[in-house]
């Protein structure tokens, strides 16, 4: 699951979301007072949400936005008149006074976007290097000399077999190189 920080200039405000988040099972949590602990905690977390107010002693949550590192979403709990009028670009708000169940169907919605956003991203073809694409083209070479298919028949071939195979197109181009060369 993906880490949570609330991130509130007065600690008490840290640590009741916290403890709101803690009790509907949400872990880990980290609570932070200022900008700097936030960013000094996402250093070590792999990516996240970041539930925190509009202004901490050290700066304001527009620039927390900027330097969070990407794998990071934020939730802003404030007064709409203080954000209303401000870039919230990148941004989820929610206005006070906070409902928790507002705030824990908020949480869900964004954890789930999270999901679909890396189910997504490892969907997503993946770039093959000039080896690769040298091995693939060699393999559909043979496959039209030696079968004398054309070139979208070897290719599909290929395709197909690495489906049935569950292996890449690179990893099957290679076992047809080496069983046509035995």
């Amino acid at each position: 699951m993906a880490s949570i920080i609330a991130a509130f200039s007065k600690p008490q405000d840290a640590g009741n979301i916290r403890a709101i988040l803690r009790k509907n099972g949400y872990e880990p949590v980290f609570a932070c007072t200022s900008g700097a602990q936030v960013l000094a905690a996402v250093e070590s977390l792999n990516g996240g949400i970041v539930v925190c107010g509009f202004r901490f002693e050290d700066m304001v949550c527009e620039e927390l936005r900027r330097l969070l590192p990407s794998s990071f979403d934020m939730l802003l709990i404030a007064s709409p008149a203080k954000w209303s009028k401000r870039d919230t670009e990148g941004m989820i708000c929610l206005s006070m006074p906070l409902k928790v169940h507002e705030l824990l169907s908020t949480i869900e919605m964004m954890l789930e976007a999270r999901k679909r956003r890396k189910r997504r991203k490892r969907t997503r073809p993946q770039k093959r290097s000039a080896k690769e694409k040298e091995l693939i083209l060699k393999a559909k070479a043979l496959l039209m000399e030696r079968n004398t298919m054309t070139e979208p028949e070897a290719y599909r071939y290929i395709q197909k077999c690495s489906m049935d195979n569950g292996t890449s197109l690179t990893e099957t181009a290679q076992m047809i190189i080496s069983l046509i060369h035995m």
